[in-house]
């Protein structure tokens, strides 16, 4: 079963709470808040499985502070 609500996020801090999270809209690039940061992970063309289902993997590509 696929499921395109979600992901499987690879990658980026170690202690990042979820690795299961929401998808906003399919293949767009995700903005994770993180410890006075986003951390930005982009879609592959893998799929991983999980409990909740094959889930297309979004591997980290960098992190940006939050202004302030």
């Amino acid at each position: 079963m696929t499921n395109t609500t979600k992901a499987a996020l690879e990658g980026g801090p170690d202690d990042l709470p979820e690795r299961i999270v929401s998808v906003p809209a399919p293949g767009a690039d995700l903005k994770i808040p993180f410890r006075g940061g986003y951390e930005h992970f982009k879609i592959t063309t893998r799929h991983q499985e999980t409990p909740e289902g094959s889930l297309p993997v979004y591997e980290w590509w960098e992190r940006t502070e939050i202004p302030g």
